[in-house]
């Protein structure tokens, strides 16, 4: 047999195998791929896909922008951060940092900054509706998770080295603190795998915690035992897709050229999946939901494939014993399929002076689809950190214009 041909064969074989693999997951996919079905009947798909570039032309979601900087992760990684500075005498927001003055030879005291971490798939624009209440009212830091957003891809990672780790992440999240708020309070707010990489933080730099960080938000996370998810699929369907689902991942990170071209011909029923897994309710815009299905769609087949394990291995009850001397807010989702909102009792069952809020008819990505909840306790937890004063008034969560706009 010819080198080609056993290539060829290799190759006919292993997708052979994610195809039965394939076969199990679709469990995940059927009630979504129901609907797609019947929307097919009803809608051309030259209708569907204006449709989609229409909302991609008319959602101002994702626009917002502000300082731009660069931090190095340990193994070398750039990591994209942006800064959203207070407001200036001038009403200016993210100009030049106001003149601080001094007092008998000493400067005044750092502001308050407040640093978001976002979830699996996603990326900073995760946060859109919060940043634009919170423009020029707080300094706040976005930055983009390694392999994420406008991130480099994760060198390790990239060279063939150690897999990703919740650990790897923290310390990124301490990198990227050092570059863009080096000085001065924080206030630590994640998301999903955001809310993990807090932990693994607060777990490896706890002297960092004690000496700077005045408040936490961890909303729609998980402390551990990830693996006893069911994503909401009957028990012989979860089972499946425990066996199969990390070899099958791995077999199509290896092919990611052909998979992309895959999860492009069959963008109807990703769009389903991922609205599924992604809102509770009914009535979500369809602009946010199509603005949350690039998001996930940016991220790269090997991207998604490498960072899963770590979600299983992800154990960080203890290090929340770190935030028990602060203002927390645990937040999440009451219907997330995700990251249950069981897991946020049980975190806020470790920190019983934190605030549990459960949003009703929400899902896992809650800041989108119910943004005013999350903005409205976002913003009384700043003021009970004194990062905002009590009196401040945040802007609208649909505030979406830029600085000096």
């Amino acid at each position: 047999m010819s080198e080609s041909s056993a290539e060829v064969t290799a190759a006919v074989a292993s997708w052979r195998l994610a195809g039965l693999a394939g076969a199990a997951i679709g469990v995940v996919a059927a009630g979504a791929a129901a609907g797609v079905a019947v929307e097919r009947l009803t809608v051309g798909r030259g209708m569907r896909r204006k449709a989609r570039l229409a909302l991609d032309a008319s959602g101002p979601y994702g626009s917002l922008r502000g300082t731009s900087g660069k931090a190095y992760a340990d193994d070398g990684t750039e990591l994209s951060y942006e800064v959203d500075e207070v407001e200036t005498g001038d009403g200016a927001a993210g100009g030049a940092a106001p003149r601080r003055r001094r007092l008998f030879g000493r400067k005044a005291p750092a502001p308050v900054t407040v640093v978001f971490s976002h979830g699996y798939c996603l990326n900073q624009d995760s946060w859109h509706f919060q940043r634009a209440a919170l423009r020029g009212v707080v300094r706040c830091v976005y930055w983009d998770q390694r392999s994420h957003g406008r991130s480099g891809r994760g060198v390790e990672q990239a060279d063939g080295g150690p897999a990703v780790t919740i650990d790897q992440l923290g310390r990124d999240l301490k990198a990227v603190i050092d570059a863009a708020a080096p000085e001065g309070p924080l206030v630590l707010v994640g998301h999903s795998m955001g809310g993990m990489t807090v932990m693994a933080f607060a777990d490896q730099f706890p002297e960092v915690v004690d000496e700077r960080v005045v408040g936490v938000a961890l909303v729609g996370t998980s402390s551990g035992r990830l693996g006893e998810v069911s994503y909401g699929l009957p028990a012989a369907g979860v089972n499946a897709v425990r066996r199969v689902l990390p070899g099958v991942l791995n077999l199509l990170g290896q092919r990611a050229d052909l998979v992309e071209k895959g999860r492009r011909a069959t963008a109807d029923l990703f769009a389903g999946v991922i609205k599924r897994y992604s809102f509770a309710s009914r009535d979500v815009d369809p602009a946010v939901a199509r603005f949350a299905e690039r998001m996930i769609e940016g991220t790269p087949i090997d991207v998604v494939a490498e960072f899963y394990p770590a979600f299983q291995e992800h154990e960080k009850s203890e290090a929340l014993g770190r935030f028990a001397h602060l203002p927390v807010l645990v937040l999440a989702g009451d219907q997330d399929l995700v990251t249950p909102s069981e897991h946020s009792e049980a975190i806020a069952g470790l920190l019983p002076d934190a605030e549990l809020v459960l949003v009703p008819d929400a899902g896992h990505l809650v800041m989108l689809e119910h943004p005013e909840a999350v903005t409205d306790r976002l913003a009384d937890l700043l003021a009970r950190t004194g990062a905002v004063p009590a009196g401040a008034t945040v802007g609208s969560y649909g505030d979406t214009a830029q600085p000096g706009g």
